[in-house]
């Protein structure tokens, strides 16, 4: 997930632009009609979705998948409040951090295919210029980046980066931007000593994937989009890709009172100017579809799977946490893999619960990176879901 100071930057940031249109497109999408309307847990889950929106969320939606009932989908609240666009199961949502399992992906399919060897330095894959941005590159390997043990300062929590945002809080930032934010930076701890989660990691795997590539972005498309049908699934294919009409309005909770304010270019600012580490937005359906893909080794080979799953413990609680692009979690003693992600306007979860076979992802239009009333709502819809989905 995503981490800036954001109660500062926003209520101060949004208040100086305060006249500014906020609100970006809406339409009415069709949805697909390949789900099962008998699935089991159908009327729990949409009561759940219900509940939370006539609580004061602005909308959501949430897929699962089970072999023995297949898809499922809902959605509630709206997915651009002005107008009350009806949330719809066809709208995009943001994936924000759930990105990086994709980039996981790709990486370890440019590891199979030999082009990419897990421990090899980083500065064998990146120009001089960027490994000199970059404190103690040469000591840092790509499995480093993966698991969130190479101790490179996450940009986003970086002084000098919030006080942009503060002072351009609608101008998009570029990867050398980013880079800057870490020059004369020193690592935060010795490079494979501990896992600390860091959005810079993938923001440099992202330039390693372009230095094989030529263009990471497209190699997703090429090889897991397009293989998978993902026709609902967007990553910096074209300039304006956040700016189609089945994209939801977002919303964020600036002062925690249980009162939104559309923040939908910000969002797409924000969003569109990140690589590796965010940028990616998605139906629902898509969402579960590549997490069902990968946990059935149709993306990778079993033994790559395997890696990814070689969990490295958080130094704060000693569980194991973090593999290669996913999250270890449990819940009422139940395992789940996957990622969640936050950003200024969203935040999602995408699992696999092994034991009940059951893939999920939801996805609401709310920023869930400031406190809040709606903000906590969020919180407990997430775990109200996952209690029905482990029953």
């Amino acid at each position: 997930m995503k981490r800036f100071l954001l109660p500062l930057v926003f209520t101060l940031g949004l208040g100086a632009c305060a006249d500014a249109d906020l609100t970006g497109p809406s339409a009415t999408c069709t949805a697909p009609g390949t789900l099962n309307p008998m699935h089991s847990k159908a009327a729990a889950l949409s009561a759940i979705l219900q509940h939370y929106t006539t609580a004061g969320l602005p909308g959501c939606a949430v897929a699962v998948y089970s072999p023995t009932e297949g898809y499922w989908a809902g959605a509630a609240g709206f997915a651009k409040l002005e107008d009350q666009t009806p949330m719809q199961i066809c709208h995009l949502q943001y994936g924000q951090s759930v990105a990086k399992t994709y980039l996981a992906v790709a990486v370890l399919k440019l590891y199979e295919a030999g082009r990419l060897p897990l421990d090899a330095p980083i500065t064998d894959y990146l120009t001089a210029s960027v490994s000199k941005q970059l404190p103690s590159a040469d000591q840092i390997t790509v499995r480093m980046l993966l698991n969130h043990t190479s101790g490179l300062p996450d940009y986003t929590i970086d002084p000098t980066y919030t006080a942009y945002l503060l002072q351009h809080p609608r101008s998009p930032l570029t990867t050398a931007d980013y880079l800057g934010y870490l020059t004369a930076k020193k690592l935060d701890f010795k490079p494979g000593s501990k896992f600390t989660y860091s959005n810079t990691n993938y923001m440099v795997l992202a330039l390693v994937a372009d230095f094989i590539t030529g263009d990471h972005a497209r190699y997703l498309q090429e090889t897991i989009f397009t293989p998978l049908g993902l026709r609902n699934t967007f990553y910096h294919n074209s300039p304006t890709y956040l700016q189609q009409p089945d994209v939801v309005n977002c919303y964020l909770e600036r002062f925690g009172n249980g009162r939104v304010e559309n923040v939908s270019q910000m969002q797409q600012i924000s969003v569109g100017s990140m690589v590796g580490d965010d940028g990616l937005v998605a139906s629902p359906l898509d969402f579960v579809t590549f997490l069902r893909a990968l946990f059935e080794d149709r993306l990778l080979q079993p033994a790559t799977r395997q890696q990814m799953m070689t969990w490295v413990n958080d130094h704060k609680t000693n569980k194991p946490t973090y593999g290669l692009g996913l999250y270890r979690v449990e819940h009422q003693g139940k395992v789940a893999y996957g990622h969640g992600g936050g950003g200024i306007g969203a935040g999602c979860a995408l699992y696999y619960l092994p034991e009940q076979q059951i893939y999920f992802f939801l996805g609401v239009n709310l920023g869930t990176l400031t406190e809040g009333k709606l903000v906590s709502k969020a919180g407990e819809l997430r775990k109200a879901l996952l209690d029905e989905l482990v029953k």
